[in-house]
């Protein structure tokens, strides 16, 4: 299923056709990727567990309603997978209890690292976030992971230091950006 698309990319629900798993294993085996990431299980180190993280993503947001997810980021153009958007509560100090506070975060196959794609994707589903009323967004990133952090200075956001608060208290660059200000109707005469 779609779920929102921008210029050039389609961000959609992940799905078990053999494509898709086989993209999924080919990010999720890659310590490029996984040394960054705070997810138990990675990387994966059978094809067959590509399925396995599929199911844990689907019952991570069955209860959400299509406004929470882990979707795919299909380049139009080509028809193959950039990587992976994640839009999601975050999880608390116990690592598990989902939190008030909204994170957004991507991981794209070294193939397409370079093209913005973690921006425009990210771009798109905060703003679709933005107008279903959130007000702040949160990024968390492994220190030195440089790009990431990249990323969420082009998104706008403000870099708030390590912290501790979520992920089992591990230590994040800390990230955040807030819900644009809308004028009120009453504000409309005023300038």
């Amino acid at each position: 299923m779609t779920v929102l698309t921008t210029d050039r990319l389609v961000l959609r629900d992940w799905t078990a056709d053999p494509a898709d798993l086989a993209r999924i294993w080919d990010i999720y085996s890659r310590v490029e990727i996984t040394r960054w990431l705070a997810a138990s299980g990675l990387p994966l180190t059978d094809p067959a567990q590509a399925a396995d993280r599929l199911r844990i993503w689907r019952e991570r947001h069955a209860d959400h309603g299509g406004r929470y997810g882990t979707w795919a980021i299909e380049v139009r153009d080509t028809g193959r997978v950039a990587g992976t958007l994640i839009l999601k509560p975050l999880p608390g100090a116990d690592g598990v209890t989902p939190t008030d506070d909204i994170e957004v975060g991507w991981h794209l196959h070294p193939d397409s690292w370079g093209h913005g794609y973690a921006t425009e994707a990210a771009r798109a589903v905060l703003a679709r976030e933005f107008a279903a009323g959130t007000r702040q967004v949160y990024a968390v990133v492994a220190p030195g992971n440089d790009p990431s952090m990249a990323v969420c200075r082009r998104l706008g956001m403000t870099h708030l230091g390590q912290r501790t608060d979520w992920y089992a208290g591990e230590v994040l660059e800390t990230f955040v950006l807030a819900a644009p200000a809308t004028s009120s109707p009453a504000d409309s005469g005023r300038r």
